[in-house]
């Protein structure tokens, strides 16, 4: 299940670039995170560079944009997303290099899930990423992330 890989936050960095950048990563995460709430497994997948990889926490790496809409398709198959929180305020995800047209972002995540007749779950983790610049986009071009613990009961209100 591939979670947490989010464009970053960079406004809350001392040598944040320019504002026009910063809103382009906020517009970015909340798209990314829309994805996972609709189940679009295309529109995850266009987050990534054409040779992107993920490195999942409890499998062989995924390689390449397609392989990686396949596996949103097929994990949309099995779980539906409720809550997808890439980058909630209070826990700063932020930049942590650059160099040229590269970016390096770790953060946290947040979500809420339900497999089919389950009950809802949480999990919370964090991630690190690597973007690389594509014409006017920032793309995935590595994503690994990881679980703070197992999933618990999701409150539910």
């Amino acid at each position: 299940m591939a979670i947490g890989f989010a464009l970053p936050t960079v406004a809350q960095q001392t040598n944040a670039p320019d504002p026009k950048l910063h809103e382009e990563f906020i517009a970015g995460d909340k798209q990314f995170d829309d994805g996972f709430i609709n189940g679009d497994a295309a529109a995850l997948a266009a987050f990534y560079a054409k040779d992107a990889v993920i490195i999942p926490h409890d499998g062989p790496p995924i390689y390449g944009r397609e392989a990686i809409q396949k596996h949103f398709v097929d994990m949309f198959k099995k779980i539906h997303f409720i809550k997808h929180m890439s980058k909630p305020e209070e826990y700063s995800p932020h930049v942590i290099g650059t160099a040229g047209n590269e970016v390096w972002t770790t953060g946290e995540f947040d979500q809420t899930f339900q497999v089919e007749n389950g009950n809802p779950l949480r999990i919370t983790g964090r991630y690190l990423t690597i973007l690389v610049r594509e014409g006017d986009a920032w793309k995935t071009k590595v994503d690994t992330y990881n679980f703070t613990g197992p999933p618990v009961p999701a409150e539910t209100k």
